[in-house]
């Protein structure tokens, strides 16, 4: 029997694509919730399944290990009878045939399949996009790279004001280096927060050193021997950086899928119950399209942990009996400095933002509404506002403007 033979006859109850935080709690959620039948996890990258959002703050900072990033340890898994397949990316998806292919060639069958594959990092399209010295943030590797090359550099140019870039920002600040954040938009965290939040962390880098080019296109990066040297903008004027690292958003990882047939373009459609428009497919985190009833019900991507992990119980209740529909509250966070930024609910679409506090306090929430109803808070250091907060943008709450307003008053 050749190796393709064998291939054909290798069979799960339960394949999940992606050994990140969705993949790695669907597997967990399953065994917890009684599922007997075979699982395999098969991930990209070689290692066990790993927090990520660490990578951009505490790894790149030398002050977390990656070995207590790891989700679970391996005997985890070895006694949850959950197979890995680790460094093996997924090239082709069947849903007639219910097999994925491997990239090595691997055939595995399927009962049930499980896409949490997340994305890959968008890149530059400019010329000099490729060139040594020019990095993403995105798994382990990316950063294992930048911190190899960190001893030769002096200045760093970020592109892109989201939340991986500032952080990266902070940190290699924090480590001595001269940093330049050049962002496309008029302002920070355009995505994802309203102007005071975005005026109050631009402040918060400058005053710590950070250059912030608002309104500025990248044209090209610049070369030296091969290596990127800095960047050009679109006026003409050169940021010199020995290491350039671009922070532009996601790209969800979802062509196979596409290829077979799912519903999708960014991202693959899911329903409430995160099923694909093919039979006996799920998909979940980053690159799962679901409507969400705190956008409106606009169909939108939540990239966090907390979207992927509960997206995952979801899908294991709904294999194990229990038809639950996703309807969680979204929240967020990031850590930048001494600043503890944590965000609920979805701010897109709203017609007032209320501050609650002062900004010079560095203890703060804007709090948000659309129709008078609270619709999501930003907490700068203020965890007791992320906690009641939600509740609020739970039940869409209508609460008084000067209530909300006044620190005073517990929300």
């Amino acid at each position: 029997m050749n190796d393709g033979e064998r291939d054909e006859g290798e069979r799960y109850d339960v394949v999940i694509v992606g050994a990140g935080h969705g993949g790695a709690a669907a597997a967990a959620a399953l065994r917890q919730r009684g599922f007997a039948g075979s699982i395999v996890l098969i991930g990209a990258e070689p290692e066990l399944p790993y927090e990520r959002p660490p990578l951009s703050k505490e790894y790149l900072a030398g002050e977390r290990a990656f070995e207590r990033m790891l989700i679970r340890p391996a005997a985890f898994w070895r006694e949850r009878e959950i197979t890995l397949l680790l460094g093996q990316p997924v090239a082709v998806v069947d849903a007639s045939a219910r097999r994925v292919t491997l990239e090595n060639g691997r055939v595995i069958g399927y009962h049930r399949l499980i896409w949490a594959a997340g994305g890959s990092a968008r890149r530059l399209a400019c010329e000099g996009h490729d060139l040594a010295g020019v990095h993403t943030v995105r798994c382990r590797a990316d950063v294992d790279r930048m911190i190899a090359e960190l001893p030769r550099v002096e200045r760093v140019a970020v592109v892109g004001g989201g939340y991986v870039g500032l952080e990266a920002a902070a940190v290699l600040t924090a480590l001595g280096r001269r940093v330049t954040v050049i962002e496309a938009r008029d302002r920070l965290l355009a995505r994802v927060a309203g102007a005071t939040l975005a005026d109050f962390y631009a402040a918060e880098h400058r005053a710590r050193g950070v250059e912030v080019r608002l309104g500025a296109q990248v044209e090209s990066i610049l070369a030296n021997d091969g290596v990127a040297a800095g960047v050009r903008l679109g006026d003409g004027e050169r940021v010199a950086a020995e290491m350039v690292i671009v922070g532009i958003g996601l790209v969800p990882a979802v062509a196979p899928l596409l290829a077979a047939g799912a519903d999708g373009g960014d991202g693959v459609i899911v329903d409430s119950l995160c099923r694909t428009s093919l039979p006996d497919v799920y998909a979940i985190g980053d690159a799962a399209a679901h409507r969400n009833a705190f956008a409106g019900g606009a169909l939108v991507r939540l990239e966090s942990v907390q979207n992927a992990t509960d997206q995952a119980a979801t899908v294991a209740k709904r294999l194990t009996g229990t038809d639950e529909p996703y309807a969680a509250v979204p929240w967020f966070w990031s850590n930048q400095y001494d600043l503890r930024l944590q965000t609920v609910g979805l701010s897109a679409g709203h017609d007032e933002a209320i501050l609650r506090g002062a900004p010079t306090s560095r203890r703060f929430s804007v709090i948000y509404r659309r129709a008078g109803r609270v619709v999501a808070l930003d907490c700068v250091n203020a965890a007791r506002d992320f906690v009641r907060g939600k509740a609020l943008v739970s039940a869409g709450a209508t609460v008084d403007a000067t209530v909300l307003a006044d620190p005073a008053i517990p929300l």
